[in-house]
C-alpha cells in the first residue's frame, strides 16, 4: 500500500497522494497548491527563479536550511523536511520582510520575474547570519546570488540589498516551532510511494539499500536529482522505479581514519568541498566556489558526480590527482577500488547492476605533494568547464619521484595523461622537462570541439595550465597565482 508523502508547509503538516513521483516541487507548488510566487524559469536548475528553501531535522537536533531549486526536485525527496518559500516572508502584521524591504529600498526588482528566486537567496543568507549577527562577506553575497539570473538589474542593486538587509530591523525565525514540527514526522519505516505502477522507495539504512537495489537492478538511484532532474524536465524521461538515497544515514557520514578522508555518497557538495577544503583550502577554495552554483551544491552529492562520470565533471581530475578511491556496497559486500579505474568508457563505469557507490576515500595531504586545480569556463559563476585541470607531483630534492596528472573535458571520461607523466617521472623539475611533458600532453588526448571550446583550444591551454603549475610550485623563484598572469605577459614581450 502507497504512502502518503508528508512535510512542513505553512506551519502545517501537508499530505500529498495520488501524484507521480516525478513531479517536482515547482509543478506541486504552482499547479496543485497554486502558490505562483515561485517561478519557472528554465526548469533546469540554472536560473535560479525557482529558488525554495529546504529544512530539515538532523540527527543532532539542528534545524538545516538550504537553498534548492524547486523545478528539479521530485516532491517525495520532501518527505519528513520543511518547504519554505516567497509566500512564507510576509509577516504576521503584512510588512515586509528585511529581505523584501531592502530590495525594495534598493531598486533590486525591474520586471519582477526573477525576484522571489532572489528574494529566497538572501533570505538563505539571511538566516545564516540570523544569530551571530555579522554582515554577510562579499564572497558570500556572490555565493548566496550565484544561482540566480537577472536580465534587468545587472545585479548591483540586488548585491546593495544583501548589504542592506542586515542593517534593518531583526525579525527572527521560529527555528524551535520548525524542528518540534519535523521531530513529530519522522518514520519508523522507510517510505514507499506509488503512483501508476512507479514506486519511489526511500530506504533509511545500508542493508534496505542493498536489498532494494538487489531486488530492483533496473530502479533508477536517486541522490540530489540535479542530473536526473534534467531528465525528466527536459527530456520527458519515464523512468521507473525510483531509490533515492537521501534518507541513509551511513551514507551522509564524514569522517577520518588511517590517512582518508571519507565522504558518504549523500553527502552533498556543498558539505562535500567543505570537508575536503579543510584539508586543501588553498587548492580548492576557487573550485569549490565555482562549482555550479549554491543551490545546486546544496541539492547534489559527491556520490552522483562520481558515479555519473561526467567527462566535464569538475570534481574528478582533482580526485584522481590525488589517487582517491572509490567504495562500492552491495549484498555480496563491500569492494574498493582507484577512482581512475572505476570510469570504463563514456558513461560506462565498473558498478555492478546489483551495486551503489556508498563513499569517496581521499588522500589527506602529505608534505612533498604539491597539488594543484584549475578551472578555465567561458563564466566564473555556475559554468561547465571547457578544460579543468588537476596536478599531483611528489617533488624531492627538485626531482620528480611521483606524477599525477588529470584532466576533465578533454576525453570521453575524466583522465589521467599518462604520457606525459612518463615524461616527468625520474627527471628534474625544470622548464625542458615541462616542456616536453607538455607536447607529451598531444599524445595523451584528442579532445573534441563542441560549443564550450574548441579541440585546439583545449589542447593548448591543458599545456598552459601544465606550465602554469610549474610556474607556481618550481623550486626556483615560484610564481604565486596572481603573478603568473603578468609573468606570461612579460615572456611573450
Amino acid at each position: 500500500m502507497s504512502q502518503a508523502i508528508r512535510f512542513h508547509y505553512r506551519g502545517k503538516t501537508h499530505h500529498v497522494q495520488d501524484l507521480p513521483a516525478t513531479r517536482t516541487v515547482l509543478q506541486h507548488l504552482r499547479e496543485d497548491l497554486h502558490c505562483t510566487g515561485t517561478k519557472e524559469g528554465c526548469a533546469e536548475g540554472d536560473c535560479g527563479a525557482c529558488t525554495v528553501v529546504v529544512g530539515e531535522l538532523l540527527e543532532d537536533g539542528r534545524l538545516d536550511l538550504k537553498t534548492v531549486n524547486a523545478c528539479i526536485q521530485f516532491l517525495p525527496t520532501l518527505d519528513g523536511r520543511a518547504l519554505f518559500t516567497v509566500e512564507d516572508l510576509r509577516q504576521p502584521d503584512g510588512c515586509l520582510h528585511p529581505v523584501q524591504q531592502a530590495m525594495v529600498e534598493c531598486h533590486g526588482s525591474q520586471c519582477g520575474f526573477c525576484t522571489p528566486g532572489f528574494v529566497m537567496s538572501l533570505w538563505g543568507l539571511y538566516l545564516r547570519h540570523e544569530s551571530d549577527g555579522v554582515a554577510p562577506t562579499q564572497r558570500e553575497i556572490d555565493d548566496a546570488l550565484s544561482g540566480n539570473l537577472c536580465r534587468c538589474t545587472g545585479y548591483r542593486p540586488i548585491i546593495d540589498a544583501a548589504q542592506r538587509m542586515g542593517q534593518l530591523p531583526k525579525v527572527a525565525f521560529d527555528r524551535a516551532q520548525v524542528s518540534q514540527a519535523l521531530a513529530a514526522l519522522r518514520r519508523d519505516t522507510p517510505l514507499a510511494f506509488t503512483h501508476e505502477n512507479q514506486t519511489f522507495h526511500a530506504p533509511r539504512t545500508l542493508e534496505q539499500l542493498a536489498q532494494l537495489r538487489h531486488a530492483l537492478p533496473q530502479a533508477r538511484l536517486l541522490a540530489g536529482s540535479t542530473d536526473v532532474g534534467l531528465w525528466v524536465t527536459k527530456q520527458m524521461r519515464d523512468l521507473g522505479d525510483l531509490i533515492y538515497i537521501g534518507q541513509v544515514a551511513p551514507l551522509r557520514e564524514v569522517g577520518e581514519h588511517d590517512g582518508w578522508l571519507e565522504i558518504g555518497a549523500a553527502v552533498t557538495l556543498e558539505q562535500a568541498y567543505a570537508a575536503a577544503h579543510r584539508h586543501y583550502p588553498e587548492q580548492l577554495s576557487e573550485l569549490w566556489q565555482r562549482f555550479a552554483s549554491l543551490p545546486v551544491r546544496n541539492a547534489g552529492t559527491l556520490g552522483g558526480n562520481v558515479a555519473n562520470g561526467s567527462p566535464i565533471g569538475d570534481s574528478m581530475p582533482w580526485l584522481i590527482a590525488l589517487g582517491a578511491q572509490v567504495v562500492l556496497y552491495g549484498v555480496g559486500g563491500q569492494r574498493v577500488m582507484p577512482l581512475e579505474d572505476f570510469y570504463l568508457d563514456y558513461q560506462k563505469s565498473a558498478l555492478q547492476a546489483d551495486e551503489f557507490v556508498q563513499a569517496i576515500r581521499i588522500p589527506l595531504p602529505r608534505a612533498d605533494v604539491r597539488f594543484r586545480t584549475y578551472k578555465l569556463s567561458k563564466r566564473f559563476d555556475q559554468d561547465i568547464s571547457a578544460v579543468c585541470a588537476a596536478f599531483a607531483l611528489t617533488i624531492v630534492d627538485d626531482q620528480v619521484v611521483a606524477a599525477r596528472i588529470a584532466y576533465g573535458g578533454m576525453a570521453a571520461t575524466p583522465r589521467r595523461a599518462s604520457r606525459a607523466e612518463a615524461e616527468l617521472v625520474g627527471q628534474a623539475w625544470d622548464q625542458a622537462r615541462v616542456r616536453a611533458a607538455m607536447a607529451a600532453l598531444a599524445q595523451d588526448f584528442a579532445p573534441l570541439s563542441d560549443m564550450r571550446a574548441s579541440a585546439g583550444y583545449r589542447l593548448r591551454t591543458a599545456q598552459n595550465l601544465l606550465y602554469r603549475y610549474w610556474l607556481e610550485t618550481r623550486t626556483e623563484a615560484p610564481l604565486a597565482p596572481q603573478d603568473v598572469r603578468a609573468f606570461a605577459v612579460t615572456t611573450r614581450g
